[in-house]
């Protein structure tokens, strides 16, 4: 029952800059807000899990001030839901407009465990609906209905804290030392190791300066075969599975021989019934 739990955003496809940055400021600009995020500045918002809280961030007094928003905090939620719906919606349509192609190696990969009777899901912290559309951008219709999905706001804390993956593995009936979860950041790779799952990095367009220590393999992307060749540069590689020129199945099994992080015992189970169960070592 093993299992291959993809993040969206920088796994999936590179949507930060060219897909998330653009829906932001184009939100921005609609509902009139005196803000515009740059590159770099955008660059340090993703170590934020989740869009609203990302747009959280601008809440200070003084912003709240200059925008004219009101000061009543309910009013201020239901400002903040309404600007990231909006963000969704442009969000998805930038995605519809199959301008963001998909990372080399997610749909082989990902065909290649489906028919190996591997278990496929998504766990992401953003709106289901940007998730979901990334994923069909990604797999193609046929293989993204083989997808369970986890997304927005199914559990209060988003990555690092390892909620929305112990949510997935959880809601999929699954044992932790069965899956591998495949994340771009350092948030996702402590969210994955946090909830006791092996992990594997491809690094993405805000990512490649970060730590990943305690990750299983850390790779440039999982890469492909011709014609469309994309070779894969390994960064990392602790347990010495020396991929080829690009990632296959049989690397990602690797891992899960091996083991994975350890589930922190104080951890809140986020279904409510008591913490987190310790990953399993092998012997």
């Amino acid at each position: 029952m093993a299992a291959l739990i993809f993040d969206c955003d920088g796994v999936l496809a590179d949507t930060e800059r060219d897909g998330h940055l653009p829906a932001f400021n184009k939100t921005f600009e609609e509902f009139g807000l005196p803000v515009r995020w740059s590159d770099a500045e955008y660059a340090e918002k993703v170590k934020v899990g989740g869009g609203k809280e990302r747009m959280r961030t601008l809440l200070t007094p003084d912003f709240v001030a200059a925008a004219g928003l009101p000061s009543d905090p309910a009013a201020l939620d239901e400002r903040l839901a309404g600007w990231h719906r909006r963000k969704t919606e442009i969000y998805t349509g930038i995605i519809r407009g199959g301008s963001i192609p998909p990372r080399p190696g997610v749909r082989r990969v990902a065909a290649a465990a489906h028919s190996a009777g591997w278990t496929l899901a998504v766990a992401s912290t953003s709106a289901e609906a940007s998730v979901r559309s990334v994923l069909e951008l990604a797999m193609g219709p046929e293989l993204a209905a083989r997808f369970s999905v986890f997304a927005g706001d199914v559990v209060q804390r988003k990555k690092p804290a390892p909620d929305i993956y112990a949510f997935a593995v959880r809601g999929l009936g699954l044992d932790p030392v069965d899956v591998v979860a495949i994340e771009d950041s350092r948030n996702g790779m402590l969210a994955a190791l946090g909830a006791g799952l092996a992990c594997a990095v491809t690094t993405s367009a805000y990512t490649g300066e970060e730590d990943f220590t305690g990750a299983s393999l850390v790779v440039t992307s999982l890469g492909d075969p011709p014609p469309e060749e994309t070779v894969t540069r390994v960064l990392s590689d602790p347990l010495g599975v020396r991929p080829g020129r690009y990632v296959v199945l049989a690397d990602l099994a690797v891992l899960l021989s091996a083991g994975g992080g350890d589930s922190d015992p104080t951890t809140p189970d986020p279904l409510g019934d008591g913490p987190a169960r310790p990953r399993p070592r092998p012997h």
